[in-house]
């Protein structure tokens, strides 16, 4: 088997898959790195898959699966893997998936019990994060509302770990719109603000039904009229003299403490 150069052009296409405009364009994706690759093989959306000799030594059974499965795998040189990879020591292993990201009636149509919903997040790498969280507590989905960093860029990919092909993720850029939907699907929604009004060791009542967690941008936090169409606003107690905690880390206490209660029901 002849490995590809860089200038072939199905990888020049698919390192065309880094600009976000060309992901829109396409339909598709890439996923880098032994875990985003078999969990979307698990799941069915990868279209390609290239890899490297290293990665082919490294990853045999990986890119056996995949070719048992009748995914197209295709040998690369390493500098079409290095191009095809973001990383500074790319793992060789890339794949072309579809989109993953599905409409907010469709989340909503499976009467989620809860939903994670970042309000304008802008870092690739706490979406990702963020992401994983939601798969780890066993939330419902993940709804990046208003003007949100693209669930499909590379960094944000790669920080999901394999869990963007797990939990159903929904785009909705109009915030109100957004609210709207959650509340008219008997959702109770949550806002999480320094000022709440009710501290999260005390929400159990709130928590045991369905609930959507609204989590605030990471420089400025949630808006205040964001916070006050909330159901509730729940404030993280903090004992020490941290003066606040930072976006993923707040996402990751306010989940496992809904997921602490749903599953002791």
């Amino acid at each position: 088997m002849e490995a590809l150069s860089e200038r072939n052009s199905r990888v020049v296409s698919a390192v065309k898959l880094h600009r976000g405009p060309n992901r829109r364009k396409s339909g598709f994706f890439l996923a880098e790195g032994a875990n985003s690759v078999e969990a979307a093989l698990e799941t069915g959306r990868i279209e390609e898959l290239f890899f490297s000799m290293k990665a082919a030594a490294r990853e045999h059974e990986l890119v056996a699966s995949a070719a048992a499965q009748g995914v197209r795998t295709t040998l690369v040189s390493d500098r079409a893997a290095e191009m095809l990879g973001e990383t500074v020591t790319p793992p060789g292993l890339v794949a072309v998936c579809r989109l993953v990201d599905v409409p907010l009636t469709s989340v909503l149509e499976s009467s989620p019990r809860m939903l994670a919903v970042p309000v304008e997040i802008a870092d690739p790498g706490n979406a990702g994060t963020l992401i994983r969280v939601a798969d780890a507590v066993g939330a419902d989905g993940v709804v990046l509302a208003g003007d949100s960093v693209d669930p499909h860029n590379g960094k944000t990919v790669r920080a999901c770990a394999g869990s963007l092909f797990h939990v159903p993720v929904a785009r909705s850029r109009d915030i109100d719109a957004t609210l709207d939907a959650l509340e008219a699907a008997g959702i109770a929604v949550l806002a999480t603000t320094a000022r709440g009004e009710v501290e999260l060791d005390e929400a159990d009542e709130i928590l045991a039904g369905p609930v959507a967690w609204l989590f605030g941008n990471e420089a400025h936090g949630l808006d205040r009229a964001v916070a006050a169409r909330a159901t509730h606003r729940i404030r993280i107690p903090i004992h020490g003299r941290a003066e606040s905690l930072n976006l993923a880390a707040a996402a990751a206490i306010c989940l496992y403490a809904g997921s602490r209660v749903q599953h002791a029901e």
